[in-house]
């Protein structure tokens, strides 16, 4: 059975008032199962992509549709179907990490869980047990990052947006962050992420597309990155020596 199309830009464009073109016709899709790797330095656009999606900013021409629903003409009834965690978490350092899921988890309209449902969702992130009833203002970034995600994942949105997730993270928090990406797509979400970082691309993605100055400049497929170095292959990009 084909895979549902959960995430599409068609077309995307966003030039500022100052005349800055920030993100240049792009358009990709992003299905159900899949995780999807936006690769490019600071200023390639990858932000400004999401920030459309989440109804952040309008753009100047395309569409960022969420399950078919245009995140521009009606933002409220996208954003029920994505999840979003940033690289710098915002979370309430005075609420205990079961606390921040709860108020969250209601903010997000679910009302009937309880407390091991929430302590079911921080084990499934990797979040230690003596952590639960902690307050935030302690956690590592690592241990914020589970939260946070621990969050998207109680939301039960079938797309799950992320902006450099493991930036910041130790070697170790982020190959366990990753493992828990992988759970996520066995579960059907359609994932995007945002990174610079080109091995943990390579590592993860099902796609990566390669961006620079607001322009998509190649999408690959992980079967086609196979025998291929990304590294190489990015910079080559970038550099003008392939053609996009």
């Amino acid at each position: 059975m084909e895979q549902k199309v959960i995430l599409e830009a068609q077309n995307l464009t966003k030039v500022y008032e100052d005349g800055l073109c920030a993100l240049d016709h792009v358009s990709y899709t992003v299905k159900e199962g899949e995780i999807f790797c936006l690769l490019g330095d600071n200023g390639a656009g990858k932000t400004t992509t999401i920030n459309l999606f989440l109804g952040f900013i309008d753009p100047t021409e395309g569409k960022a549709l969420i399950n078919g629903i245009d995140a521009t003409k009606d933002p409220l009834a996208a954003k029920q179907f994505v999840a979003y965690l940033s690289d710098v978490v915002m979370l309430y350092p005075n609420f205990t990490a079961r606390q921040n899921l709860d108020f969250f988890a209601r903010l997000g309209g679910r009302h009937n869980l309880s407390r091991n449902d929430y302590y079911d969702v921080l084990r499934q992130v990797g979040l230690q047990e003596k952590a639960f009833e902690q307050k935030l203002k302690g956690f590592s970034k690592g241990m914020r990052q589970k939260v946070g995600l621990a969050i998207a994942i109680v939301k039960q949105a079938p797309a799950v947006i992320l902006d450099e997730p493991t930036s910041g993270l130790d070697p170790k928090a982020a190959n366990e962050f990753l493992e828990i990406l992988q759970q996520l797509r066995t579960q059907g979400r359609a994932i995007l992420i945002s990174t610079h970082d080109i091995f943990r691309a390579k590592e993860i993605a099902d796609t990566v597309a390669i961006m620079s100055e607001g322009k998509l400049l190649a999408i690959k497929t992980k079967e086609q990155l196979q025998h291929e170095n990304l590294e190489k292959l990015y910079l080559d990009y970038i550099q003008g020596k392939v053609a996009a």
